[in-house]
């Protein structure tokens, strides 16, 4: 029965196709059950693209592969006609083939290749991986290489002619680094010998067979991070940085090149991040997300428009969150289309061009959008929808009004076990502060039975939890919990994306205390709801979620074991070892020089002496954002102060497992955790 504050969670539009996936039947009768193994199978789709006239798709579908020794994730690329008449596999390699694009006439289609470079790069923490371009014939035939590029291609976008590409190639090796590097003589300066990423531009058609010669048309220390091409072909739009650290996105600015003779007029130069630039279908102006002349570390991204010959730039309408994403224009719609979370959900907004101010939202409240690419020549569109019991698939959508039409069945042969429902609980906070959540329950639940809670926190803190596929193989496997016995309470709490910009900044300088009383009074109205058993309460998080760990388990002794993902446990410590020191700042308010007691009384390392709880850590060997040590410290105090704790290291990793067979085991290691720490469960109701 439907309650205050407690509605179960669906996508009115796709209930019939989440129907058709459910096979399995009530609890104890469907012999099928959720593993981990089950949730691998379930793949990951994203990044469509869409010819010009809107009669085909492309898009990704990665899956893990786990054969021999191989322990990795492949993605393809699937291509379909929109009006659901087939979706083919068009790349199969040992490799990752990504980023799909056709030319501008529909008749090519380009993609980044992967292959690994040989490189063993310390700067990202994994080994690194170069990608080229292929290109290949949409009606069939063997793809080609058309870039070699030595430090390889991230990022490139075809033509409106469609004969050339335009891409980002990163620096390769000076000469130096090679010989040194041979010698094992290298010595990596830390901030120098950056490599940079800079714009080319090649004539697919040139050279035949062979590879076309490349011409360079930016210079010096500018990192290009993104780009697009005026319909006129002759500019194309960059957004750029000073360098390739993560820390410098903060800084970034828009330029426009000329594609004859190189030359870079800056064209939006404001403090703070200004990116993602996306030309009008007239060339007459620019749309890009930005931070509107004002640097804002926490979070704040709206949409601006600016004339391509320079000016000053306009700001369309604020979306909700004011944490917009620009996917394009839409010519027949006079919009600029954005994606944005909103709430638990992911929507499409529509803002007008002519900056009058005013938007709307495209896509209804309870639908999923993860990505959406538009056509140039027609009002539609495709997009990846998913919902908590629906898994990722791709459909076709008509954007005014909204009408999605699936074309793809990606996981027709995975048969579904019975799932655990999830539900949109909301409730309010110590000081009447409104919170949402997800609460996802045990498969077979009965109404009235008290059972385990896991109080899941999410990373960020400007992270949030969206009514995504709960079945598939993320970091916590929320579906193998379930099948467990396991409720999981998925709040987004206090500066979490999705409720606003107040909302966003209200934990600023305040973590572990008003956040903190979102998560429990969370736990409190699933314990009240008859739901949870308050004897049986768990905690776990990653990154933030494993910072709200730490200092949870200084604050109370209600949770029966708890598992620090990632976690931040001595800021002190973390604001100058971290690769995003910038973003720790602002969320403290200032620098540790000037707010040390800011710093240490947000950290749990200073408290550790009032643990009790049994606490497991969780961290990557190779993690720069969180780097090892956090987790190190956390460890040797608990051990130390004889509270139980084990910390497991996965090798080869940065902040969080990227690879199936490590990925496959967190979950597992937390439920034995809790498992171990589990009391007697005591009689319920009905």
């Amino acid at each position: 029965m439907e309650q205050k504050g407690r509605n179960v969670v669906g996508l009115s539009l796709l209930a019939v196709v989440a129907a058709s996936l459910a096979t399995g039947g009530a609890a104890g009768q469907d012999p099928l059950q959720w593993t981990p193994e089950l949730s691998m199978k379930f793949r990951t789709v994203g990044n469509p693209a869409i010819t010009a006239d809107g009669e085909r798709a492309a898009f990704e579908v990665r899956e893990a592969v786990m054969e021999d020794e191989t322990s990795e994730y492949r993605t393809q690329i699937w291509v379909a006609r929109t009006d659901g008449s087939s979706t083919v596999q068009y790349t199969r390699a040992d490799t990752s083939s990504t980023a799909p694009d056709f030319s501008a006439d529909g008749k090519l289609l380009a993609y980044l290749r992967k292959a690994p470079s040989g490189d063993d790069d310390k700067e990202v923490g994994q080994a690194a991986e170069a990608s080229q371009i292929f290109v290949m014939s949409v009606s069939g035939g063997e793809p080609r290489a058309v870039t070699g590029a030595e430090g390889g291609v991230s990022s490139f976008a075809w033509a409106p002619a469609g004969r050339r590409i335009a891409y980002v190639g990163t620096d390769p090796k000076s000469k130096l680094r090679k010989e040194q590097e041979k010698e094992k003589s290298w010595v990596r300066v830390v901030d120098r010998d950056l490599r940079h990423g800079h714009l080319y531009v090649i004539d697919v058609l040139a050279a035949g067979e062979g590879l076309p010669e490349p011409t360079r048309l930016t210079e010096g220390a500018l990192h290009v991070t993104s780009l697009d091409w005026a319909p006129d072909g002759g500019r194309i739009a960059i957004g750029h940085r000073p360098d390739p650290r993560i820390n410098s996105r903060i800084y970034s600015d828009i330029s426009v090149v000329d594609v004859d003779s190189g030359e870079l007029t800056p064209l939006v130069t404001w403090e703070g991040a200004d990116a993602a630039p996306h030309f009008s279908p007239d060339g007459e102006r620019i749309a890009f997300a930005s931070h509107g002349g004002e640097r804002q570390d926490v979070g704040q991204t709206d949409v601006f428009v600016v004339a391509a010959s320079g000016g000053i730039p306009k700001p369309l309408a604020h979306t909700p969150d004011r944490s917009a994403t620009v996917v394009g224009w839409s010519d027949e719609l006079g919009e600029v289309l954005v994606t944005e979370t909103f709430r638990t959900t992911r929507r499409i907004y529509g803002l007008a061009a002519d900056t009058s101010g005013t938007g709307h939202s495209t896509s209804p409240m309870e639908e999923v959008v993860t990505s959406l690419a538009i056509a140039d020549e027609a009002p539609v569109g495709v997009a990846v929808l998913q919902g908590p019991e629906l898994p990722p698939d791709v459909y076709v959508v008509d954007l005014d009004p909204w009408h999605p039409k699936r074309i793809s069945d990606l996981h027709a042969e995975i048969e579904m076990p019975a799932m655990g429902r999830t539900e949109l609980l909301d409730w309010k906070s110590e000081d009447g502060l409104q919170i949402e959540g997800l609460l996802t329950l045990p498969v077979g639940y009965r109404e009235g039975q008290r059972v385990p809670l896991v109080l899941n926190v999410h990373g960020g803190p400007a992270g949030a939890f969206t009514r995504g596929f709960t079945g598939g193989p993320s970091l916590y496997m929320i579906q193998v919990f379930a099948q467990n016995g396991y409720a999981v309470l998925r709040p987004n709490p206090r500066g979490s994306t999705g409720y606003g910009t107040e909302f966003r900044h209200a934990n600023v300088a305040d973590w572990g205390y008003g956040d903190f009383e979102d998560l429990m009074s969370g736990v409190d109205k699933v314990v009240a709801d008859g739901i949870a058993d308050p004897q049986r309460l768990f905690l776990m998080g990653w990154s933030y979620g494993g910072y709200m760990t730490s200092f949870a388990v200084t604050k109370t002794d209600r949770f029966r074991a708890a598992s620090m993902g990632a976690g931040l446990s001595n800021l002190v410590s973390m604001v100058h070892t971290s690769d995003i020191p910038d973003y720790l700042v602002a969320h403290m308010g200032g620098e540790l020089w000037d707010r040390y007691e800011v710093y240490q009384k947000h950290s749990a390392i200073y408290r550790v002496e009032r643990v009790k709880t049994p606490t497991q850590i969780l961290h990557g060997e190779r993690d720069l954002r969180v780097p090892l040590s956090q987790g190190q410290e956390f460890y040797l105090a608990l051990d130390r102060l004889d509270v139980p704790t084990e910390m497991a290291v996965y090798p080869r990793t940065p902040h969080g497992p990227r690879e199936p067979r490590l990925l496959m085991d967190v979950t597992p290691r937390i439920l034995a955790w809790f498992e171990k720490h589990q009391p007697a469960a005591q009689p319920s109701g009905p």
